[in-house]
């Protein structure tokens, strides 16, 4: 499909419907979030959206999501998997206290997936592959829903150039570890997380 996504996606341990229909903004704390991870500009709010129009900012956008037992975040500054992304990362992981965390980076153009996954505010999971360079990053234990992936790699075929989707990687990571269903599924229950409701911030 050629997915571009930049997200961050936090829930606390053990609420199960963290992510469902009837789901309430809490504007304030998405103000507050904002603010936290960006002390040295001036953050503006500029209105309401939803995931589907949020998933890549421009550049000197922000947009957060708090719903009380979780929080989203779609911030471009991820897609650079550098220290500055792993910090934000970091910072994201810890604003939800006993949380735990997955960051999703797709790029339709470097054909590359970004996935870091966090529990306990620890990153346990740091993966980034490529289409063309192939594994880049792999460091902490492999998540369950990465095995299917990872089956010719360790049977013995080269990652160069990738012998799996990049996207399908990454959206089945999604799947299982960010809402409990694709990005683009409405479930049984009438929710799709494409329509969660965002605020929408500009940074100066």
């Amino acid at each position: 499909m050629g997915w571009s996504v930049a997200l961050a996606c936090s829930r606390v341990d053990g609420v199960s419907q963290a992510f469902g229909p009837g789901l309430v903004p809490d504007p304030d704390r998405a103000v507050a979030l904002a603010r936290r991870l960006y002390p040295e500009h001036t953050v503006t709010e500029t209105g309401d959206t939803v995931l589907d129009f949020a998933l890549w900012p421009y550049e000197d956008e922000l947009f957060v999501g708090a719903y009380g037992d979780a929080l989203v975040v779609c911030d471009r500054r991820l897609f650079c998997v550098d220290d500055r992304a792993r910090h934000l990362a970091d910072e994201i992981a810890r604003a939800l206290p006993g949380g735990s965390c997955g960051v999703l980076v797709l790029h339709s153009v470097v054909s590359g997936c970004w996935f870091r996954w966090y529990s306990g505010d620890r990153a346990r999971r740091d993966v980034y592959v490529t289409a063309e360079d192939g594994v880049v990053v792999d460091i902490g234990a492999r998540l369950p829903a990465e095995a299917p992936f990872w089956k010719a790699i360790d049977d013995g075929a080269s990652d160069v150039p990738l012998p799996f989707d990049y996207e399908e990687y990454g959206m089945a990571l999604a799947r299982e570890h960010l809402f409990g269903r694709a990005i683009a599924e409405r479930g049984d229950d009438g929710f799709l997380p494409l329509e969660l409701p965002l605020r929408r911030f500009k940074l100066t």
